[in-house]
């Protein structure tokens, strides 16, 4: 299925967002909430495209059914006018595929893979993942290469590998090795998303296509100026973007986490988005209180200021 948003050189869009799953007060899932925040995010907050069911949308906590439920609230929201990109990863290659093809039931337009992880295995184990989960369906795949998380990265020369099957066609890396991956975007098409918005505006600099970001909830926007500023060569407009948007990525990702943090924010913004599940906690009123003082830093309009 074609991307509604993207180009040859950016696939899926250049600013998406790996948008939070909203829950009810009783824990169940808002898909009301979910429809709500899809139009704000892409209407409202410029994004190209959403990543559903990532980790910032607390995945491992949802089941098969709810995955396919949201994704479905999501196509039928805002996919004439985003890309939609389902989370179809685990660690286990049969499940992976299940998740795929159930994705692609859904109406998804790419799906993101990520690393399999806590079991490790080798990079020809990530190799065979990748290829079988790929082959699942007809569904554009983005890799998503985070060692931190999974506890393997993806090898350049596994990236290199993987970039041969027709479907593979993108990367989202927060992994940080810009060395290592500008070698993979010289030897191959694969279009790499800063999988970091801590190294968003870098990532631009070594060729990125767009980013896969967090605090794209509440600056998406800005952001997405980053990038246009970027691509028509005003470098030292993007670089302010950055520098203003420093605050705001201290406060969301420094601190409890993207997923606990980001859900504070959108509180703050006056886009809730409800309570996490265990064994994710809410942030602390003192969390709260120094991302407040985080997103007023970094320009960010609060619903009571």
């Amino acid at each position: 299925m074609a991307s509604p948003t993207g180009t040859t050189d950016a696939p899926f869009g250049r600013m998406l967002t790996a948008m939070v799953t909203p829950f009810n007060v009783d824990g169940t899932v808002d898909y009301d909430g979910v429809r709500r925040l899809a139009a704000h995010l892409v209407d409202e907050q410029r994004n190209d495209g959403l990543i559903v069911s990532g980790t910032t949308g607390e995945s491992p906590t949802t089941t098969d059914g709810e995955k396919e439920r949201i994704l479905r609230a999501v196509v039928e929201t805002v996919g004439d006018r985003a890309t939609v990109v389902a989370g179809a990863g685990s660690y286990d290659t049969v499940h992976s595929v299940e998740l795929a093809r159930s994705a692609a039931r859904a109406g998804a337009h790419a799906l993101l893979v990520v690393t399999p992880y806590y079991n490790k295995p080798p990079q020809e184990g990530l190799y065979r993942h990748f290829v079988t989960v790929a082959e699942a369906t007809d569904l554009p795949v983005m890799l998503y290469d985070i060692p931190g998380r999974s506890g393997v990265p993806i090898s350049t020369t596994t990236l290199i590998r993987l970039a041969q099957h027709d479907r593979i066609i993108a990367v989202k890396d927060a992994k940080g090795d810009l060395f290592a991956s500008s070698q993979v975007m010289t030897a191959t098409d694969l279009a790499f998303y800063s999988g970091d918005d801590t190294l968003n505006l870098p990532w631009l600099s070594v060729g990125a296509a767009g980013f896969v970001s967090v605090i794209g909830h509440v600056v998406g926007a800005e952001l997405a100026r980053m990038i246009a500023l970027h691509r028509a060569g005003d470098i030292a407009g993007a670089l302010a973007v950055h520098r203003q948007l420093l605050p705001v990525v201290d406060g969301i990702m420094m601190r409890a986490g993207g997923a606990i943090m980001v859900k504070a924010a959108l509180a703050l913004v006056g886009r809730g988005a409800g309570p996490m599940r265990a064994p994710l906690v809410d942030a602390t009123q003192e969390q709260i209180a120094e991302l407040r003082a985080c997103l007023v830093a970094g320009g960010v309009k609060l619903s009571d200021a």
